[in-house]
């Protein structure tokens, strides 16, 4: 499901720009992709498109990025959540929201999606494909260090 998702992400530029899910269903078969992988990814984003429309987000340029909710308010993750996502996943949405870059109602999206995706763990490297497709959902491009962080692989970096 996440190579479709990639593949979704990077020939269409928003969200509102993807097509309606038949038309992309035979693109995305045209493409190779197997029937089921195909299933699974627009079950997946017909879920995002529920998820946004019931966020009230300001406008593009109106968007308030600041890593601060409410007063004394504080995210606890269920133990199904910790289970699906794990430390690594919980620390890089910590990361994110603590860096301003994941506003809490993106957070709840990110999670929501996550917990939607197939399997019963979520890995690193699919909870940065599922934050890449909440910003594209919303048509937010994040800055180039936070695409960095969400494109590159951790594992081909040396440590100083």
């Amino acid at each position: 499901m996440f190579e479709v998702l990639v593949f979704v992400y990077e020939n269409y530029w928003r969200g509102d720009a993807c097509p309606e899910p038949h038309a992309l269903e035979r693109k995305l078969s045209a493409h190779g992709f197997e029937p089921d992988e195909i299933h699974e990814a627009l079950v997946w984003l017909d879920g995002l498109n529920v998820a946004a429309q019931n966020v009230c987000m300001p406008a593009q340029s109106q968007l308030d990025w600041s890593p601060e909710p409410s007063a004394g308010s504080m995210r606890v993750f269920s133990v199904a959540e910790q289970d699906k996502l794990g430390a690594d996943c919980l620390g890089f949405i910590t990361f994110l929201e603590s860096s301003g870059v994941l506003p809490a109602a993106l957070r709840e999206i990110v999670v929501d999606r996550a917990m939607a995706a197939p399997g019963d763990e979520v890995c690193l490297d699919a909870l940065k494909i599922i934050v890449l497709m909440v910003y594209w959902r919303f048509g937010h491009e994040p800055d180039a260090l936070i695409l960095d962080e969400l494109c590159d692989d951790a594992e081909d970096r040396i440590a100083h």
